[in-house]
């Protein structure tokens, strides 16, 4: 069958996806919040944790905080996470689901609300290569999720569109953006969040982790797609299939 101009491909979260970074962040935030005398506790914290940090601060701080001081929670939160950089691991398969997705003929972007220093390092722990076209950082976005912009930003990126694309996330605030543009999601509960909450929030799947996705590709709803960007004669790579 010829090949078209049309792609197929899925999205990926970072920070608790495909990196095990969650209550790095959970416990960052924590200290940046008693920078500013405020005692949040961690739980609460943690649920927020996939939501942009301007909205993270505002959900978790509410609007009658000192809006002056959302940048300096901001930049705390920043330099604590900075001093786990050299602890961050990718979840085991993480690196090898990305290559199988690419192999399959699936463009892979990852979908990062992060800011560019951080995700480099990110990507760093992932050791992402060829498979992955493309990435996105916060600064590709106006508003962060929950508001589906940085998800419209990596479809651009990647030369997609949302009725041919997937995104896996870890947060209920990943499956609401995809939402938004009418992209499914699988979800993978390694980041912290339950199986049951990230089905009521919308999530066509659940897995529980990038190595448990990986092992049951082909019955899974990436399976699924890389079987109609076949139909469609997108390009294979067979020394990444497996």
């Amino acid at each position: 069958m010829p090949q078209t101009d049309r792609r197929f491909g899925v999205l990926f979260d970072v920070d608790g996806t495909l990196v095990d970074s969650n209550y790095l962040h959970t416990i960052s935030w924590w200290h940046a919040f008693r920078q500013l005398g405020r005692n949040v506790p961690m739980a609460a914290i943690h649920r927020a944790v996939g939501m942009g940090a301007d909205k993270l601060i505002a959900h978790l701080l509410g609007e009658d905080r000192d809006k002056d001081q959302d940048s300096q929670a901001e930049d705390a939160h920043g330099a604590v996470f900075s001093t786990y950089w050299p602890a961050l691991r990718a979840f085991d398969g993480a690196k090898d689901l990305l290559e199988r997705c690419s192999g399959t003929g699936l463009t892979v972007v990852l979908a990062s609300s992060s800011k560019r220093r951080e995700l480099d390092v990110l990507t760093a722990a992932i050791g992402t290569n060829e498979a992955v076209a493309g990435t996105t950082s916060s600064s590709d976005a106006q508003e962060s999720k929950p508001a589906p912009d940085i998800l419209a930003a990596a479809l651009d990126t990647g030369g997609l569109q949302a009725a041919d694309a997937l995104f896996v996330g870890d947060a209920v605030w990943d499956v609401m953006a995809a939402s938004e543009l009418g992209i499914p999601t699988i979800g993978l509960t390694c980041g912290g969040t339950g199986e049951a909450e990230l089905r009521d929030a919308g999530a066509i799947e659940i897995h529980e982790d990038p190595a448990a996705l990986l092992a049951g590709f082909e019955a899974s709803a990436l399976g699924q797609l890389a079987a109609r960007a076949a139909d469609a004669g997108q390009p294979v790579k067979p020394d990444q299939n497996r």
